[in-house]
């Protein structure tokens, strides 16, 4: 796979996760675990999508704040919140099983912070917002 589709099949999966968030969030009785496990996803593919751009090497990982340290590394400098990448990383996993259900405040705030990521990642690779 070419450099260039690599990039593309990362942000297309990337908006997948993005509407799919959005979608189930909107539902009358919203699925809000799956929107902060896909809120999470949208954020990690398009962390990667930025490092795939600058050629470099990513871990197998979710956690976002390490693809954001190697996002800072290779000059681009999101400014993104630590804490609230803290807070979206946790979805990854944790939305998947029971457990702790996340609350709609909480689902809200995971999909602004993909919206973060998200609108911050398209500007850079020069995509439409």
């Amino acid at each position: 796979m070419t450099e260039i589709s690599e990039l593309k099949s990362w942000i297309t999966y990337a908006e997948e996760d993005y509407k799919a968030a959005k979608t189930l969030l909107g539902l009358k009785k919203p699925l809000l675990s799956a929107v902060c496990f896909h809120a999470q996803q949208c954020a990690e593919k398009y962390l990667k999508a930025l490092l795939i751009l600058k050629d470099v090497d990513f871990p197998k990982t979710h956690d976002l704040a390490t693809l954001n340290t190697l996002c800072s590394q290779t000059g681009i400098l999101t400014g993104f919140d630590p804490q609230q990448l803290a807070d979206l990383t946790k979805y990854a996993v944790q939305a998947r099983y029971p457990g702790s259900q996340p609350t709609l405040d909480e689902a809200k705030e995971t999909l602004e912070t993909a919206k973060t990521v998200r609108r911050f990642a398209r500007s850079f690779l020069g995509l439409k917002k």
